[in-house]
């Protein structure tokens, strides 16, 4: 499986290829997909360009989407979209469109609460692991763990020399992971090496512009279907 990340919490400082819009997302999103993608992941942004969960903002970027493509689409609830954790709640209740699937990041303050939310409303949980944290041992102990849909084990490190035992090392950590499938990938300069484990571990990965703006060559990238592209040669 092969998920395209469209734009993470980049912004327009990383370049006109970062697709922000509703309209651009989807416009990504669909030339991702034809290029080989299997699932979306996106970050819904305010027209200023900041991560929001609220209604207004989710809905549009998912209709927008879902009219250009037939696959999964999933979307953070990280922290830095609103540092209170009960404000988040009630951002996740208060949605009128749902994603099929949402990002948790375990190591956050309230993630199981919001992780019971989302799976209250039927949307499927990806359980966020993230090096140099304590969520694989949180998520180990966690009553929800064998509910998510899989762990997102996302590995911190951006050495490219590194990245890789980073990696083994998370994955060492997460250890049986509650059974749940495991998708493993790198960030900036570890996106490349993490991705290459991933395919010799036969895991399911991820790229796209919010994980690494260039190609494997160090070239940048274009757009994400380039990036899609590129992974699925490695």
């Amino acid at each position: 499986m092969m998920q395209v990340c469209l734009n993470g919490r980049r912004s327009a400082m990383d370049g006109a290829c970062v697709p922000l819009s509703p309209e651009d997302l989807a416009r990504s999103a669909a030339e991702a997909v034809a290029a080989g993608a299997t699932e979306i992941h996106v970050h819904p942004k305010t027209p200023c360009g900041h991560d929001s969960l609220s209604p207004r903002v989710l809905a549009p970027t998912l209709d927008a989407i879902r009219a250009r493509v037939r696959v999964p689409v999933g979307v953070t609830t990280g922290a830095w979209t609103d540092p209170d954790p009960a404000a988040r709640l009630d951002r996740v209740r208060s949605w009128s469109v749902l994603p099929d699937f949402a990002s948790v990041n375990w190591h956050e303050p309230g993630a199981e609460e919001l992780a019971a939310q989302l799976l209250s409303l039927g949307v499927d949980v990806e359980a966020g692991i993230w090096s140099g944290t304590d969520a694989a041992s949180r998520f180990a102990t966690s009553p929800l763990g064998p509910r998510a849909l899989r762990v997102l084990a996302e590995v911190t490190d951006p050495d490219p020399a590194t990245a890789q035992a980073s990696a083994r090392t998370l994955l060492a950590e997460l250890g049986e992971a509650h059974g749940r499938p495991v998708l493993l990938h790198g960030e900036e300069g570890g996106t490349w090496p993490v991705l290459r484990l991933a395919g010799r571990l036969g895991l399911a990965t991820r790229i796209g512009l919010e994980d690494t703006l260039v190609l494997p060559d160090g070239e940048r990238a274009g757009s994400n279907a380039q990036l899609v592209v590129a992974a699925l040669s490695q």
